[in-house]
C-alpha cells in the first residue's frame, strides 16, 4: 500500500503548481474542468514539468488518457470517470489510482477497482463546488476507514485547518484542500501553515 502526505492540495492550474511546490509540499493534485482538451494538455504538461522539477508528486484529476499520453504516473477518478475510464490501461502503465467516493454504493464501486486510495467528501459543507451530497461528517470518515482496510483515505471537502485534527482523529490518514489554501488570502502562508501543523502526523 502507498503512503500518502497528510495534506495535499487541489489546484486547477500549473501555475498554482509552480507557486505551490517550492513550498515543501509532497503532492498536489491538477483538477482542471470545463476546459478544451488542448488546455488540459497543455497544462497537465507543464505542471508535469514543475513537480519534476521540484521532487513533487503530482496527480491528474480525471483527464486520465491526457495523464497517460503525458506520462502521469498517478490520477484521480469521480465517479462518472471511473465508468469510462480504461483501468486497465491505467494499471497496465503502473499508474497509482485514487477514487473518490460519497456514499456506499459508490465505495464498492470504487473497490472493486481496487484503488491505491480512497476519498470521501464532502466532510463538511463546501461552497468551492456545487454537492447533491450532504456533509458526510467525522463518524462517516471513521466508518470509511474501516470499510477500505490498510487504503489511505483521503478527506475533502470544506476543511480549514482549524477542522484538520478532528479528521485526523476520526480516522482519514490525508486531508486534501480547495478553498482554504487557493482561496486563502494568503495563499502561501497558508499552505506553509499546513505543512508545519500536519509535519508530525504519521
Amino acid at each position: 500500500m502507498i503512503t500518502l502526505p497528510p495534506f495535499y492540495p487541489i489546484v486547477d492550474s500549473a501555475e498554482w503548481v509552480g507557486r505551490l511546490a517550492p513550498l515543501g509540499i509532497e503532492l498536489v493534485q491538477l483538477r482542471l474542468k470545463a476546459q478544451p482538451a488542448e488546455v488540459i494538455r497543455r497544462e497537465v504538461h507543464a505542471a508535469l514539468a514543475v513537480c519534476r522539477w521540484q521532487g513533487v508528486q503530482l496527480v491528474v484529476n480525471d483527464h486520465w488518457q491526457i495523464a497517460l499520453d503525458e506520462g502521469a504516473d498517478f490520477i484521480h477518478l469521480g465517479q462518472q470517470d471511473l465508468l469510462d475510464a480504461d483501468l486497465k490501461a491505467i494499471r497496465g502503465r503502473g499508474m497509482r489510482l485514487g477514487i473518490s467516493t460519497h456514499d456506499h454504493a459508490e465505495l464498492d464501486r470504487a473497490l472493486a477497482a481496487s484503488p491505491d486510495y480512497v476519498a470521501l467528501g464532502p466532510i463538511y459543507a463546501t461552497t468551492r463546488k456545487q454537492m447533491p451530497w450532504a456533509p458526510q461528517g467525522l463518524p462517516r470518515v471513521a466508518e470509511w476507514k474501516r470499510l477500505i482496510g490498510d487504503r489511505p483515505l483521503v478527506a475533502i471537502g470544506g476543511i480549514t485547518l482549524e477542522r484538520a485534527a478532528g479528521c485526523f482523529d476520526a480516522g482519514a490518514d490525508s486531508i486534501a484542500t480547495i478553498g482554504d489554501v487557493t482561496g486563502h488570502t494568503d495563499p502561501l502562508a497558508r499552505a506553509a501553515a499546513w505543512l508545519t501543523a500536519t509535519a508530525a502526523h504519521p
